[in-house]
């Protein structure tokens, strides 16, 4: 990799990535305000809404970070190089028709919803019902939304894309802050004004997009003739890389619905009526908000780190591989794992290490408890232990598919999703909700080890040298680090009971003191991925 591509590299990985760090934080204090507003298992409100929000926000992390991403930039980069009124062409047929199907699919759910409150549903199921019904609707503008995404990136326009997001936070801070509290007499309805800011969100997302779309030269231009062979390749690609990308969104959302169906509904009985015999329900309410929470810290670093990399390295590996430049294409995806072992390692032990007094610090306020802040603060630091993986899945995926081959993720990814179903259905009963997040984060990392390993072997080799010594230091790195936090927890004791003014100063400590032992360590331990990160093009080679 030359100088200046290295810092074009980072360059547009610090946009992609501090744009997602405005929308994480935003997201954050998003969901500190909704958990003062409705708790984590009060009537069951909370789940209610995570499991609706879960449909359209799975659809829009697949098409948006995923599967339509993928398997629509090299066709398009294509089509671009080829003509770029091609390259328009594509995008304005790929957009009609991902618009009709969704529709259809919006249309067909929504009659599913009316005939479940038509036959009138059961008293614990027509929260969700509802909050569904409200809500569908925001997937087909999300899609579209993560498609101009996918486009603009594919043009290397990050900037507009990695901000877009932020509108989602805003419209439901605004419902959460202001429209609920005012307007809505109890929690379901205040949960119902959340899910129309949410539909709201996505269409201002896509209308916030297009112009920079139009900037870059876009004119709708549906000719579907011209465009049916190049549509085609894009489908053809969906389905296989559906399975190797959304695994871990698909192994989560496998979490949330067993943990709904397996938690006991407030007011109901203690065994479950559907399964023979007397045998008690392994969760209580509240258990699929828990597992949501969990879920947002890991998929900070995730959207920071993992996907940030995968994106700006994504179009690089395929313009790589059509050149049939094969090292290359080895030299970047090693790269990018490197960035992730360097970034998302320390990151994951990180949240590991202070999941209790953040959760204090962050949620325990309004209705959330302390006792929510116990269960929420045990699934994220189990989710945790996994984020390296779970960073390191969208590098690897991309990998095969820019050297053409999509079978070998879509086999591993079902592989991971049949592996997380069976160990929820072992670990659940001993281990209640944590059993969740244990089978997923344990999914994850063998598919990641599986992912490497074949990649070598069918491919071409990684530089599994320049892996190892990287892997190696930021152990060291983080074992330094996860010393100094724990000194310091150990000096200020967190977890006792205190002022929150006095515990957010030692939480910050902690992860201050934490931040530059793992720095000061890998910079003494010559981890070189400092450089990529920090230095504009003075060298000539950022490879070892």
């Amino acid at each position: 990799m030359t100088a200046r591509d290295a810092w074009h590299l980072a360059r547009d990985f610090w946009t992609t990535s501090l744009g997602t760090l405005a929308s994480r934080v935003l997201g954050l204090v998003r969901d500190m305000a909704t958990a003062a507003l409705l708790g984590l298992g009060e009537g069951g409100v909370m789940d209610a809404l995570v499991v609706a929000f879960r449909v359209p926000n799975l659809l829009r992390r697949i098409f948006g970070e995923g599967a339509l991403a993928a398997s629509f930039l090299p066709v398009f980069s294509q089509q671009f190089e080829i003509e770029p009124r091609r390259g328009w062409q594509l995008l304005s047929v790929l957009l009609a028709w991902l618009a009709v199907v969704l529709s259809a699919v919006v249309i067909v759910g929504e009659a599913a919803c009316a005939a479940i409150w038509w036959r009138g549903g059961t008293e614990s199921a027509g929260p969700l019902v509802g909050l569904t019904a409200v809500m569908l609707p925001y997937l087909v503008f999300i899609c579209l939304a993560a498609q101009v995404s996918a486009a603009l990136q594919a043009r290397f326009e990050f900037r507009v894309p990695a901000l877009a997001p932020l509108t989602l936070n805003v419209c439901w801070l605004a419902a959460v802050w202001f429209v609920a509290p005012s307007f809505a007499p109890d929690k379901l309805a205040q949960a119902y004004w959340i899910a129309a800011a949410i539909l709201l969100s996505g269409v201002l997302q896509l209308a916030a997009q297009m112009p920079a779309l139009v900037r870059l030269g876009f004119r709708w231009n549906y000719d579907w003739p011209a465009s049916r062979t190049a549509f085609w390749q894009v489908v053809r690609a969906m389905a296989p890389i559906t399975l190797g990308l959304a695994v871990t969104q698909l192994n989560t959302l496998t979490d949330s619905l067993i943990a709904w169906g397996l938690s006991a509904a407030p007011g109901a009985g203690q065994t479950i009526p559907w399964l023979p015999g007397e045998i008690a329900y392994p969760l209580e309410t509240g258990a699929v908000a828990a597992i949501y929470y969990g879920e947002r810290f890991y998929q900070l670093p995730v959207g920071l780190l993992g996907i940030a990399v995968a994106t700006v390295i994504y179009p690089r590996v395929s313009a790589h591989a059509a050149r049939g430049d094969l090292p290359a294409v080895a030299g970047d995806l090693s790269l990018g794992l490197r960035l992730v072992m360097f970034l998302a390692v320390p990151a994951g032990v990180g949240i590991m290490l202070v999941a209790e007094p953040l959760v204090r610090v962050l949620f325990e306020r309004g209705a959330f408890t302390a006792d929510d802040s116990a269960r929420a603060s045990r699934m994220i630091a189990t989710y945790a232990a996994g984020v390296w993986a779970y960073c390191a899945i969208p590098v690897l995926v991309r990998g095969y598919y820019a050297v053409g081959n999509r079978a070998a993720p879509a086999r591993l990814g079902a592989a991971a999703v049949a592996l997380n179903l069976a160990l929820n259905l072992a670990l659940v009963w001993p281990l209640a909700e944590v059993g969740l997040a244990v089978s997923t984060a344990v999914a994850a990392m063998v598919q990641v080890a599986a992912l490497a390993v074949l990649f070598g072997r069918d491919s071409m080799r990684l530089a599994w040298g320049e892996l190892a010594a990287t892997a190696l230091r930021t152990l060291l790195a983080s074992g330094v680090m996860t010393a100094v936090v724990m000194a310091v927890q150990s000096w200020y004791p967190m977890a006792e009971d205190g002022a929150r003014g006095a515990v957010a100063a030692k939480l910050v400590l902690a992860i201050l003191a934490g931040v530059a032992a793992y720095l000061l360590t890998a910079w003494l331990a010559g981890v070189r991925e400092i450089a990529l990160l920090v230095r504009r093009s003075n060298r000539s080679d950022y490879r070892r």
